[in-house]
């Protein structure tokens, strides 16, 4: 058998004049946007479902599951690649700048519920279609791609292909959104798309029908991402400060983070607070003691707790590197007291060297959500590590009032399994979510004991000894 017959047919004419870099272009724009379009949707969904890995695993499952469906049908493609690749290319920049701005997402799950339906019509019917039209252009550039064996082909595509989904990932989470916002990250990925479909050899008369889409295309991402109203976005949240009407309070404003009220303040003097804050601020302002204290705070918030308290020193400690300037131009209205460290709450309390008489842990990713990494019993034990000899913790957990659902019993057992027994204090037991403080102590936690018996009651006794 002759060696010759068994190479890889040569590119179809359609290619042949087309550059090789325009090809490859396409192939990286494509794994840039695809991968771009999945980190935007997960982000998207932290106001509304918070960023655990029950979140998260799934939306990348069904994203991956419509990628290898795109593969698929993109193989079975016979003819007209370019037409095929800028038709994809056009339908998924219209599915990122129109479905995945924020405004878009914010109805869907105002007013679809419950809150996983509100998903699943997100997932099925913004981001898997995105995925899918985008994961056709690996197998069908590869038809045009001049090597003599497929597997140089496939090489060459897929090299391209992950190298756009590998710089999309860190260009757009460590820069785009970080400095510009996730629209700016929705309007980058869909102009590149529509850039590259520009680029493509269109019949005698469709570059007008190009330019109306273009146009089309741009007027509508600017509307939904740049025009309608808009939260204030960073990277990792979700910001807006709103006026409220609550009886017994001046003129209050609430600080929304990821959609959940996360501080509250009015115009009184002095200012009133949340209870959950005000309640706190009695434990570390008016119980004896409490004075010229270094008080560690995770999770910001509105930065209302040390608010006008010139009798403590505090550090705050949040991921967020943007949280300190918006609480104190759209919220506080004035600095904020106290020192702010931008850092994970759990790396930070894992490395720092620093001992503090308080620790605050008031973090919240949504709702009523507090991030996975901070409820087991390494960080606990990192929490009582940085504390002073007499030092204290105090938490504000989001438990159901009777403390009867598995995860309010087992959050409290793994704290109390690092320092023993705590106090739990419930705020509003009327409602079926409530602020639970729970303060606990430093030092090696109590030798466990017996409980009383009718047989061995040894209470008297040891009621006696404790006086």
């Amino acid at each position: 058998m002759d060696p010759s017959s068994a190479r890889a047919p040569a590119a179809p004419t359609e290619g042949r004049s087309l550059p090789v870099a325009l090809l490859y272009a396409m192939v990286f724009v494509e794994g840039f946007a695809s991968l771009g379009a999945e980190i935007i949707a997960l982000r998207r969904l932290v106001p509304h479902l918070g960023s655990a890995i029950t979140v998260t695993a799934p939306t990348i499952g069904f994203f991956l599951l419509a990628l290898a469906l795109g593969y698929q049908a993109g193989g079975r493609v016979a003819g007209a690649y370019l037409e095929r690749v800028r038709i994809n290319f056009l339908w998924a920049a219209a599915l990122i700048v129109l479905g995945l701005a924020g405004p878009v997402v914010d109805a869907l799950f105002a007013h679809v519920r419950p809150a996983w339906l509100a998903w699943l019509l997100l997932v099925g019917g913004v981001l898997g279609p995105i995925a899918w039209l985008l994961g056709q252009t690996v197998p069908v550039l590869t038809n045009l791609l001049r090597f003599e064996r497929t597997g140089e082909r496939s090489g060459a595509a897929l090299y391209w292909s992950t190298l756009g989904s590998f710089l999309g990932s860190l260009s757009l989470s460590l820069g785009i959104m970080q400095w510009l916002g996730v629209a700016a990250a929705v309007m980058i990925c869909g102009g590149l798309l529509v850039a590259v479909a520009l680029c493509l050899p269109v019949a005698p008369g469709g570059r007008w029908r190009a330019a109306a889409i273009t146009l089309a295309l741009a007027a509508g991402g600017a509307g939904a991402n740049l025009m309608l109203p808009q939260q204030i976005e960073t990277a990792y949240a979700t910001y807006r400060v709103a006026p409220v009407t609550l009886p017994g309070l001046d003129a209050p404003r609430v600080f929304w983070i990821n959609n959940s009220l996360a501080s509250m303040i009015d115009a009184s003097e002095p200012p009133r607070y949340t209870r959950y804050i005000e309640r706190l601020r009695e434990r570390l302002r008016d119980e004896p003691g409490h004075r010229d204290r270094r008080i560690l705070v995770l999770g910001a918030g509105g930065f209302t707790l040390s608010h006008r308290d010139p009798d403590n020193d505090y550090t705050y400690v949040d991921i967020d590197p943007a949280v300190r300037e918006l609480a104190e131009r759209e919220f506080l209205r004035e600095p904020v007291r106290g020192r702010f460290i931008a850092a994970d709450a759990r790396r930070y309390v894992a490395d720092t060297e620093e001992r503090f008489d308080t620790v605050v842990v008031d973090a919240y990713s949504a709702l009523t959500s507090v991030p996975a990494h901070l409820v087991t019993r390494e960080f606990w034990r990192d929490t009582r590590r940085v504390l002073t000899p007499e030092g204290s913790m105090i938490a504000n957990l989001i438990l159901d009032p009777r403390l009867a659902s598995a995860y309010a019993r087992t959050l409290l057992a793994t704290i109390q399994s690092v320092y023993g027994p705590c106090a739990v204090e419930i705020l509003f037991r009327h409602r079926p979510q409530t602020n639970v403080l729970v303060q606990c102590f430093a030092g090696p936690p109590p030798e466990a004991v017996e409980p009383y018996t009718d047989e061995r009651n040894r209470a008297e006794l040891d009621l006696l000894r404790a006086r």
